[in-house]
């Protein structure tokens, strides 16, 4: 089960704000315990939605909005994607994640599951994405 820890961005990670020596070096010990564990399948900070884009679809027709994007509280500023046997085990692995915030304040982490080929119905649409799992991990 694959589950993606999301880092919620804040004013200061939005500003370009980098991380204090401690917090990186916190989050780079969680990650080694992680990558330990044979669970760690990646992880890294994003740079501020200034340097983004949002693409904006209407039926058939795409336009472009240049970041930033005014709410930090959906934002998000970095993630760990990981993959563990069950549930309880990423909830573990979630509670051990380092406080984000700069001041070691108020954070908030979010974490969602990935969906799987397997919660699918079989059909030809999902042998054609495990051929292509099989390429991509090849």
């Amino acid at each position: 089960m694959r589950y993606m820890i999301i880092v919620k961005a804040t004013q200061e990670s939005e500003a370009g704000v980098m991380p204090p020596e401690d917090l990186i070096d916190e989050m780079a010990a969680y990650h080694e315990k992680l990558a330990e564990a044979d669970v760690l399948v990646d992880g890294s900070g994003l740079q501020p939605s200034a340097k983004g884009w949002r693409i904006n679809y209407d039926g058939e027709k795409r336009s472009v909005t240049d970041g930033p994007f005014a709410e930090t509280k959906e934002l998000i500023a970095g993630y760990t994607i990981i993959d563990v046997k069950s549930p309880e085990e990423a909830l573990d692995w979630a509670m051990r994640f380092p406080n984000p915030s700069l001041d070691r304040g108020k954070a908030q982490i979010e974490v969602r599951r990935f969906f799987e080929l397997d919660d699918f119905q079989p059909s030809e649409a999902i042998e054609r994405h495990r051929e292509l799992q099989k390429r991509v991990k090849g």
